[in-house]
């Protein structure tokens, strides 16, 4: 078939979300075909954490032709491998894709994340998104929710970079906001800032071990490595 008789032919991929769909189903099953080719090629010597990086990237390619069950198995399979090497960052990319498969460790996964990305200074856009899925998972009179967003703008002022910075900031004050109003019905900003220090938001040494329960609350024994260990190995300041 030539190109003339394509019935796409004279259509604009970008003026057509459904063309544009296709086109990105098309690449994302191109790179998952790579990335098993590659992944059948590799022998028992093979090094486990590039193994490990290999099959995330599997993963992430079934979760975006909404093949969730795979994804989950296959994100599963590289957790082990990243904490063992303290590829903190891996490791919740991997909770990420576990929590957005939608299977049963689904909340279990989020929490495992977020300590890691609350311990860890991984990126602040990806602990900026792990901490805004418990704002869409907690009722919208939950106490979980206002500290989940506020942890999340004070990683976002303090760990993104200038270039990130006024982006990530203005996503955050957004969460904030969106959270008080349907927490308390507050729209204006200086009854926000009210509401804030009456929670005792704005106070990090605070918020931490608020956070903390939560996240006992969401994994309870389902811990998928050991905190104390991992303490440990955390310079002392």
């Amino acid at each position: 078939m030539t190109n003339q008789d394509s019935p796409f032919y004279g259509l604009d991929v970008e003026d057509n979300p459904v063309l544009e769909v296709t086109a990105q189903e098309n690449t994302l099953q191109q790179n998952l075909d790579q990335y098993m080719q590659h992944f059948n090629a590799l022998t028992e010597n093979s090094n486990e954490l590039e193994k490990a990086k290999l099959m995330l990237d599997i993963a992430e390619c079934h979760l975006g032709l909404d093949q969730q069950l795979e994804s989950h198995d296959w994100a599963q399979k590289t957790f082990d491998t990243f904490i063992e090497n303290s590829e903190w960052q891996l490791a919740v990319d991997c909770c990420d894709i576990i929590y957005n498969s939608n299977q049963d460790d689904s909340l279990i996964a989020l929490g495992n994340g977020i300590w890691l990305a609350v311990t860890f200074p991984v990126d602040p856009n990806v602990s900026v998104q792990m901490l805004h899925h418990i704002v869409d998972e907690t009722p919208d009179d939950s106490d979980g929710a206002a500290v989940a967003a506020m942890l999340a703008h004070y990683l976002a002022e303090t760990r993104s970079d200038d270039k990130d910075h006024k982006n990530l900031t203005f996503l955050t004050n957004q969460i904030t906001a969106q959270v008080a109003k349907r927490h308390r019905g507050i729209s204006d900003e200086n009854t926000m800032q009210t509401w804030i220090k009456m929670y005792e938001l704005d106070d990090v040494s605070k918020l931490l071990p608020k956070m903390a329960l939560i996240l006992d609350t969401i994994v309870g024994e389902n811990w998928w490595y050991d905190r104390d260990e991992i303490r440990s190995q955390l310079p002392v300041n």
